[in-house]
């Protein structure tokens, strides 16, 4: 089982470090637009010397010759996971992919297909989308597949959709993750973990529910634990 990946909700270096030494083993955290357009690339060098892997959620979407000069520059950060938005289209996805496996082949590069935080309702109203939300979803994960990417970000939700139209082998990353008992914040369609593992997300990120706790260690073990067991 992989390990969840701590969303690092935080926006110096300082306060990054305050969190990270509280645990005496190797983790998987997710650098995300707040902390990296703040810090630039040196966290991702200063977080990968206290042994960490990285997930830098840049979420790329733009021309493919801009996306494939901008992968190829954080191909070379050793990360092992980024990502583009899928709606940037195949050609987009196609130069990401070249451009970031050239520099980095065993690193994972997966798209975003719509925000957890999209609701059914927003699709309709405000993308005026003649899909649904889960055709939508499906309609990404295969465009990006078929581009050469190694997954995408999507809700728990849609993680065994995904795995039937695109095979197991085809990674989906799950944010909108809490706990029972805590508060849902801007997400739309949030799981547990357990209810996560059940629905086949093969990663889950998990943020405030960890680094907002008073006891993050505790939190994370027992996120840990409920993902890798599937049992609340």
């Amino acid at each position: 089982m992989n390990r969840p990946i701590i969303a690092l909700d935080f926006s110096t270096m300082a306060e990054v470090e305050g969190f990270l030494t509280q645990f005496n083993e190797p983790l998987f955290v997710k650098v995300g637009m707040e902390l990296y357009l703040q810090q630039g690339p040196t966290i991702i060098k200063e977080i990968r010397a206290m042994g960490h892997d990285i997930f830098l959620d840049l979420k790329l979407h733009d021309i493919p010759n801009t996306v494939g000069k901008a992968m190829a520059g954080l191909g070379s950060l050793d990360v092992q996971m980024t990502n583009v938005h899928a709606q940037g289209g195949s050609s987009m996805m196609k130069r990401a992919a070249e451009s970031f496996k050239d520099r980095n082949p065993d690193g994972i590069l997966i798209a975003v297909t719509q925000l957890t935080s999209t609701s059914e309702e927003m699709m309709q109203r405000e993308q005026k989308s003649i899909l649904s939300l889960d055709e939508s979803v499906i309609h990404y994960a295969q465009l990006a597949k078929d581009s050469g990417l190694d997954g995408v970000v999507s809700s728990p939700l849609e993680s065994q959709l995904i795995h039937e139209h695109c095979g197991n082998d085809f990674l989906t990353i799950t944010p909108g993750i809490r706990l029972n008992e805590d508060s849902k914040d801007d997400q739309a369609r949030v799981v547990t973990p357990a209810r996560a593992h059940v629905l086949g997300s093969d990663y889950i990120v998990v943020g405030r529910s960890i680094t907002k706790a008073s006891n993050p260690v505790g939190q994370y073990i027992k996120v840990k634990e409920e993902w890798e067991s599937g049992a609340e």
